[in-house]
């Protein structure tokens, strides 16, 4: 049985990633695919990654992550989340390096609501005097 070191909940806009660390040699999988193929953009994989870079373990772990909901850079902000909780957790020693880099906080921007009466959450229909 595979047990895991640390377990981060990652959350970004309406995405939410469970992360699972393990020993390993540097491996990432999310949902059952490589990190490389499931967000092809380099930026976005290489954000992903971040965490691992600046605590200098990208090859001390293998992370399994589980992302549902949002679009790519939502999940992939998601899984970031998730990695450096998860790493916080493992070794609090770098816990103040994740926070200085501002990876602990979760971003609190979400869409806003459509409201009733309105074309949009702020979009007015158009006003007609006569």
């Amino acid at each position: 049985m595979i047990s895991n070191l640390g377990i981060g909940t990652g959350r970004r806009k309406t995405a939410v990633a469970r992360v699972y660390l393990r020993q390993g040699s540097g491996k990432i999988l999310v949902n059952g695919i490589e990190l490389d193929k499931y967000f092809p953009i380099a930026e976005v994989a290489g954000s992903v990654r971040r965490p691992l870079v600046v605590t200098a373990s990208d090859n001390k772990f293998d992370i399994v992550i589980n992302v549902l909901g949002g679009g790519p850079n939502g999940q992939a902000g998601a899984c970031k989340h998730g990695i450096a909780r998860a790493l916080a957790q493992v070794d609090p020693a770098s816990h103040v390096t994740l926070r200085a880099n501002g990876m602990l906080t979760r971003d609190p921007r979400m869409v806003e609501r459509k409201k009733y009466g309105q074309r949009g959450a702020r979009r007015r229909f158009q006003f007609s005097k006569r």
